[in-house]
């Protein structure tokens, strides 16, 4: 196709030389590079290889963990941006489709994808949910109203499943599974096994790093009910959340906020956790309102930070916010 355009293109420009400016044809030529460049352009993966489509960057990393160089891998919602209210381009709606397979979170953590992933699989797509597959369990109940939960059909399972390394570990070998029905030509069991050694080894390292904190300080105000995991697996409290509910969509009341203030300073909570893909404004205002020296610090939850980064793989992204974790409640 490119090779016709472009003799086409050369014919019209050779018939024409004689009747344009060197202006006009200069700029006619500009726009002859600029669509070839378009239509040069792989606008999907290798083809030799099982392309495998990830919603989150977090679900991205563990799939890429797995295939290596096996599979082409594409991460939907990109790295910083919150998970509840990402809304995808058309190119990663049309890619929902061109994928062999599809790891999307589930439990309505990609708000803005439910109703496109629904539709891609009503269309054929291969979509894996790993959520719900991983033994989720109920949002803790901190005396909120929880109608944006009903009105984004969360139900009430807590989708934040990756923050306990060893519900990630079950996930990895029902990805494996999957990718083994794509591609049986590469050995995914004994991929999922060695990737899942190193999550359980993370997660005795997050354990350890932990022991500092006392039973008695293991007390979390967070943004919003993300951390339930964490706080289940390494015997954490949470007392209280700035927005209720577990998604960032909610509106929380001056009531709500009031109620929060009380809680922290009747049990003396110093520390609030907010999140880096989401803003810390409303902490702020709540860390202010205490009329303590009440300290916001930013933890990596909805999105790994950048490659490189200390939250750049789900493994560091734990073992990162873990240490940030241990560091604020010892001070």
């Amino acid at each position: 196709m490119i090779m016709i355009l472009s003799a086409m293109i050369t014919i019209l420009i050779s018939n024409m030389r004689s009747r344009m400016s060197t202006g006009r044809l200069l700029a006619l030529l500009l726009a002859v590079t600029l669509v070839l460049a378009a239509c040069g352009t792989e606008t999907g993966a290798d083809s030799d290889r099982p392309l495998v489509v990830a919603t989150t960057s977090i679900w991205g990393d563990v799939v890429g963990q797995i295939v290596g160089e096996d599979a082409d891998v594409e991460v939907l919602i990109p790295r910083g941006a919150d998970s509840h209210d990402y809304e995808p381009t058309s190119r990663q709606v049309a890619l929902l489709q061109e994928a062999d397979l599809v790891v999307a979170n589930g439990l309505g953590l990609e708000e803005g994808l439910v109703d496109i992933l629904e539709s891609a699989a009503a269309d054929g797509a291969n979509i894996l949910e790993v959520a719900p597959l991983v033994d989720p369990i109920p949002f803790a109940d901190h005396d909120h109203d929880h109608e944006e939960d009903a009105a984004h059909d969360r139900g009430d399972l807590d989708p934040h499943v990756w923050f306990d390394l060893t519900r990630v570990e079950i996930a990895v070998g029902h990805i494996a599974q999957q990718l083994g029905d794509v591609d049986d030509s590469v050995d995914w069991a004994a991929r999922a096994a060695e990737y899942s050694a190193e999550l359980l080894r993370a997660d005795e390292d997050a354990s350890a790093i932990l022991e500092v904190v006392t039973p008695g300080d293991r007390r979390m105000v967070t943004n919003h009910e993300a951390l339930g995991y964490f706080a289940d697996r390494y015997d954490f409290e949470i007392i209280g959340v700035v927005i209720p509910g577990g998604s960032t969509l909610a509106d929380p009341s001056s009531s709500e906020l009031a109620a929060l203030v009380e809680e922290m300073q009747h049990e003396g909570v110093d520390t609030i956790f907010a999140e880096t893909s989401s803003p810390t404004r409303l902490a702020e205002a709540v860390a202010a309102e205490t009329g303590g020296e009440v300290v916001v610090v930013e933890l990596f939850t909805e999105s790994l930070g950048e490659p490189g980064s200390e939250a750049g793989t789900l493994i560091d992204l734990v073992l990162t916010n873990s240490r940030l974790v241990a560091e604020a409640l010892t001070r």
